[in-house]
Formats: structure tokens, sequence, C-alpha cells
């Protein structure tokens, strides 16, 4: 069974379902603001599921008199609001906490939230994983964003289990490390959402792909047949894929059709050696440097 971009999506949204309401029910139920600030986390996964679906499905969409270029950024800005909501999950689960650190430890002995953040790490970690290798198969910058959203709920769910074993133990003495954790995850969540948030912010202002990208590029323009030289090579990020143009040099004496096939060569050559790879745009000139096709 392929794994399909909308089918790890889906996987991720039904499993941050069950997980939220229960969480955030413990949370609410138990007076816990560790497992009610995971449970949050995982409302806010539930969000960006929902987004990252809806952006899979605009971005898939072929160009259009209205998109020449295609959907593809749709991608780019719904990894922008996953990273957003991030933010603000972080925001509130720190608020939160800080009300509440001087406030009742009624209940917080239960065993419940502690088996609940327990029981969330291999779930979301095995999300991660999945939806992440899926991610850099298909190059789907949001769905990539979306692994590491995963992850860091994974995370925060250790950092609860952390902080709530030590007041199941302790009792309403270590009670200040239940809104304590809360606090820390919320610091956690926010870098997490900064990063994501820089990397999507990077794409829309067609910032240049990896330098490894670049040299197995340069690597192919040298090796393709009829290429003598090349010059003004530039790449951008689009939706986690890449887009270039490049100026290359042939031989003055061949037809135009021969240069047209040299660049047609080209074109196929990169894409194999780089799935990421869908747009390149070749100009082709005489090595002379004289105006050429």
């Amino acid at each position: 069974m392929v794994l399909t971009a909308g089918g790890v999506t889906w996987l991720g949204l039904v499993c941050n379902v069950v997980l939220a309401a229960a969480k955030v029910l413990a949370g609410l139920v138990f007076a816990s603001q560790a497992i009610l600030a995971d449970g949050l986390h995982s409302v806010s996964d539930l969000i960006t599921d929902l987004a990252v679906l809806a952006g899979l499905r605009a971005s898939s969409r072929p160009a259009d008199l209205s998109h020449p270029y295609g959907h593809r950024r749709v991608g780019t800005l719904v990894a922008m609001f996953v990273g957003a909501g991030l933010l603000g999950a972080a925001g509130i689960i720190a608020y939160t906490a800080v009300r509440s650190l001087h406030g009742p430890a009624d209940g917080l002995r239960s065993t419940v939230p502690l088996a609940l953040a327990l029981a969330t790490i291999p779930v979301k970690e095995f999300l991660f994983r999945i939806t992440r290798y899926v991610g850099l198969r298909d190059g789907g910058l949001s769905l990539r964003v979306n692994a590491w959203h995963h992850r860091s709920d994974a995370a925060t769910s250790v950092a609860a289990a952390v902080g709530l074993a030590g007041v199941a133990v302790g009792g309403a003495d270590w009670a200040f490390l239940d809104p304590l954790t809360a606090m820390v995850l919320a610091a956690f969540l926010a870098v997490m959402a900064v990063g994501m948030i820089r990397k999507a912010a990077g794409e829309l202002i067609d910032r240049a792909p990896g330098r490894s990208a670049l040299d197995n590029i340069r690597g192919t323009l040298g090796d393709t047949p009829g290429v003598v030289t090349f010059h003004a090579l530039r790449a951008r990020q689009v939706g986690g894929k890449i887009a270039m143009d490049v100026h290359i040099q042939v031989e003055p004496g061949l037809t135009v059709a021969q240069g047209h096939r040299i660049a047609a060569d080209l074109r196929r050559h990169i894409i194999e050696h780089d799935p990421h790879v869908i747009e390149v745009v070749v100009h082709v000139e005489p090595v002379k440097g004289t105006q050429g096709a």
C-alpha cells in the first residue's frame, strides 16, 4: 500500500481528534494545566491537519489563466498558517499556566492525565515518521512542517509526563510542576513555530534551495551532451519543490532544432537527477556570445 499525502494527513486528523478530546477533558476534570496544554497542542494539530488537507487539494490544481505558474504556493501559505497556529497555541498555554501557577492542586494526583500523556508519545512519533517520509518523498513543504508539528506534540507529551509524574509522586508540595511544565512546553512550541514561519517566509520571497541541490543541478548541466558551458543559473523554492532557469551555450554552427533538442535533453536530465525540480526554463545561446535561439 502506497502512502499518499492526503491519506497520511487524514490518519493524523483522526488521531488528533481522539487525543485532543481525551486530553482537554482530562485537563478540565482533573485540573491539570500540563495535560490541558498538551491537549490544546493536539487541538492545534487538528486544525493544521485540516489546513494541510485544504492546501493539498488547492496546490495540486493545474495552472490556469489567473494562476499561470500553478497553485503550489498555496502549500507554502498553509505551512505559514500552521506555524502561526502553533505560535498562538504556545501563547495560550503560557498565559493559562501563569494564571494557574498558584492555583489549587486538587485532582493532580490522579494517574489519568499521566496515562494520557504517556499514550500520546508513541502515537505522535509514529505520525511524525510516516508524515515526514511522505513529505520528503513528495517534496511537500506543508506536509513536512506538519510532520514536525506531530513531533513537537510528542515532545510536549514527554515533558507533560515528566511533570505529571513528579506531581503524582510528590502530591501538593510538587503541584507547581504542573503549570511550570506547561510553561516550558509553551516556550518549546514557540521556538518550533518561529522556525516553521521562517521557512515558509523564505519560500514566499523566492529563497534559493540548499547548496547540495544547486551542486546537483550544476553537475547535471556539465554532464549534458551539447552544453559547452552555462551561466545565469537561478533556482527558487516553490511549495517544497524547485523551479529554475539557466542560460546554456552551445556550438554556434548548430541549427535551431538541434539547440532545442539539447535544451529538451537538459530539462529531462535535471528532473531525472532531482525529482524535486518541477520547472526548468532553458535559454540557448551560441558559445561565442552572439544572439541565440
